[in-house]
Order: C-alpha cells, then structure tokens, then sequence
C-alpha cells in the first residue's frame, strides 16, 4: 500500500540563478545532505552546468519526496539524501533520516525516478506504507 505519491519539475536556469545570486557553496550547504555534500566536493573541478544539474536533481528529488511524505513526516533538506544511478547500474536510492535518528514507523521503502530534457529536470517519488504497521484502528 502507498503512504504518497510525489511530483516535482525544475527550470534548471531557475537554479543557477539562484546559484548566481547566492554564493554556490552556500546555496549547496543549505539543502544538500552530508553525503551529498561529499559528493559535490568531487564535481568542484567539472563546469557550471554540471554542478548547477546536480543540484536541480536534488532541488527536485527533495520536493517530491515532501510532497510524498507529508503530512505523515515534514522532512528538512538535509534528512533526504538522494544517490543517482551508479556507474554499476544499481537503481537511483532515496533515504530519509530524521536529525534525531527516530524513524517514523508508518514509512516503508521509497522509490525514485529522475528524468532530464533540456533545461527541466524532474523527479518522482513514491513512499511505501510500513507493512508491519497496522493501519486499522
């Protein structure tokens, strides 16, 4: 059984304004994870549009998966932490970690779709309804 289903597109020349008119580290710190973090470390030395794409994947992925989750958790940036597809081909991954470490127990597995035409990036989530949670009352 679904817990929700989430829906995000993105301008991608949104983002790099917001990158323009902001410093991109900053911009960077406020909604990536620490792992995403690490790996925007690693794109410092590619061009702007890649760095710029990476963070409008994220920007998105984040969006859906509140719209997703909510009301059930209201997620911050930082406790979705979203890894794309991998060079050995293992599926894109999205997880949710609240600050405190607690889990709500309704939350099952979540799934992620991101796709990219020009200058759009968008993201689909859908979140899975604990099946050892009782839904009854």
């Amino acid at each position: 059984m679904l817990l929700g289903i989430g829906v995000d597109i993105v301008h991608i020349p949104r983002i790099a304004g917001i990158v323009k008119r902001q410093a991109e580290h900053k911009f960077a710190r406020r909604i990536l994870s620490t792992n995403e973090l690490e790996q925007w470390a690693l794109l410092q030395s590619t061009d702007d549009h890649k760095r710029v794409q990476f963070l409008a994947v994220r920007w998105a992925v984040k969006e859906a998966a509140y719209k997703a989750l909510y009301p059930t958790v209201k997620p911050t940036w930082k406790q979705l932490t979203y890894r794309g597809l991998s060079s050995s081909g293992e599926r894109p991954t999205l997880n949710y970690m609240p600050s405190d470490g607690s889990m709500n127990p309704t939350i099952g597995p979540m799934h992620v779709s991101v796709s990219h035409d020009g200058d759009y990036t968008v993201a689909y989530v859908t979140v899975e309804r604990n099946s050892t949670v009782s839904t009854t009352h």
